[in-house]
């Protein structure tokens, strides 16, 4: 185990070049997938017909699928039918689809949590749905799907790992690619990157903490 040799200045910041698009993939996916997320889970508490049907279908099959299956769907598969999508894109996609299926859950979960006495008492007092949706049962829902919303973010950074399996210069790629230059970094590396996904991770699960003891 060569610790000296793997912690070069040059290793260390080849890996936070890979660590910053870890983040930044992780971060543009965790906006559009909250984004889709929400609006799926609302449709599909709504109940509006046909509609909710359809998407309670695609998003069961979503959430049955590999999320390795859905990359390499997103990159392999989408330009045999003309959509060429960039390496980036494509993990990018694949964990927005993969992550609003679960999410969409979380977001619908917690508005059926919501006792429907506040929803009849909210229309019976001349609210309409969306001011009963938006002003009463959305807020106090929201309250409850923080910690499992959260722990769903921990997972897609986590997650932005198998994007390995198209290349993406990612956290884990740098360090197959420093790994392949002496069998002895092998250890030092992988207990490094270990470290960094380690202190993300825990930060985002105390955010979560915090948040939770604040809405309690």
């Amino acid at each position: 185990m060569d610790f000296v040799g793997a912690y070069s200045m040059d290793h260390l910041q080849f890996l936070f070049q890979g660590f910053f698009v870890t983040l930044k993939v992780a971060f543009i996916s965790i906006i559009l997938s909250f984004v889709i997320g929400s609006i799926v889970g609302i449709l599909r508490y709504a109940k509006i017909p046909v509609v909710s049907q359809v998407l309670a279908v695609i998003v069961e099959v979503i959430r049955n699928l590999p999320l390795l299956l859905i990359i390499f769907f997103t990159y392999f598969a989408l330009p045999e039918i003309g959509i060429s999508l960039g390496i980036t894109v494509s993990a990018i996609a694949a964990l927005t689809i993969f992550e609003s299926a679960m999410l969409s859950e979380i977001v619908r979960s917690g508005l059926k949590s919501i006792e429907k006495g506040q929803i009849e008492a909210a229309r019976s007092s001349g609210l309409t749905y969306t001011q009963t949706m938006f002003g009463i049962i959305l807020p106090q829902a929201l309250k409850r799907m923080v910690p499992p919303i959260v722990s769903q973010f921990i997972s897609l950074l986590k997650d932005t790992s198998l994007a390995v399996v198209i290349a993406l210069p990612e956290l884990t790629h740098s360090a197959q690619i420093i790994n392949g230059q002496n069998i002895n970094y092998v250890l030092p590396i992988f207990l490094f990157i270990a470290l960094m996904y380690f202190v993300v991770n825990y930060g985002l699960s105390l955010v979560a903490r915090r948040l939770e003891s604040k809405t309690a």
